[in-house]
């Protein structure tokens, strides 16, 4: 009797990629990367280090990657349970990875080129630090959830929509944490703020969304 066999050597090597990605950020700044894994708690690490950042920070940019290849991982993992196709092409593994890079960062750059336009600079990098920061931390949860759904248990419909629940709330919670920070400038710039909602934080994934169902 022949069985399908799932085989997940391919996910193993990004498993792998992700946690020597996330291991050479900790190399790097050991100190700052104790405070990065307490941010969801404290505010520390945003406070600290939203002052010394630049256009290009490796620490960030390193967490970025690893973002980028655990949200790949993780949606592949959502796309085998769904369509049960046992194996996937690297290429369209390659494709999904860097689309998902592409758009985060053509997103973020956007939005610099808005607080430019603006004169509002420093206050756009703040907010998107703060953004990137909260980002880059749902990437180092995925590692342990991805190698669970991957090594343990197959992945149920509850199961995914629980997970994309949680990252939801802790995506919603760094949000909230900029949107506090910020509170007195969006009271009384509220109509922009609305705006700004619903073209750049609603609109893209909806636009993804409507994209990857018509496929």
């Amino acid at each position: 009797m022949l069985r399908n066999i799932l085989s997940n050597e391919i996910f193993t090597i990004l498993i792998i990629v992700g946690l020597a990605i996330v291991a050479t950020a900790k190399l790097l700044a050991p100190k700052r990367f104790h405070d990065f894994m307490l941010v969801i708690t404290n505010d520390r690490y945003l406070k600290i280090y939203a002052r010394d950042q630049k256009f290009f920070d490796q620490f960030d940019a390193l967490l970025f990657g690893n973002l980028t290849v655990s949200l790949s991982l993780f949606s592949l993992i959502i796309y085998r349970h769904i369509t049960l196709i046992n194996s996937i092409p690297i290429n369209d593994m390659l494709k999904l990875l860097i689309c998902i890079a592409v758009v985060i960062l053509i997103k973020v750059l956007f939005e610099r080129l808005i607080g430019s336009l603006f004169e509002i600079d420093k206050l756009t990098d703040h907010y998107l630090f703060q953004k990137i920061t909260f980002k880059n931390y749902l990437g180092i949860l995925l590692l342990p959830i991805n190698a669970i759904l991957l090594f343990s248990f197959q992945p149920t419909l509850p199961i995914i929509y629980g997970i994309i629940i949680l990252l939801l709330i802790i995506n919603t919670i760094g949000l909230i944490s900029s949107f506090k920070t910020h509170q007195s400038l969006i009271k009384s710039n509220l109509f922009y703020f609305i705006l700004y909602l619903c073209t750049l934080e609603i609109a893209p994934y909806i636009i993804l969304y409507k994209v990857f169902i018509s496929q």
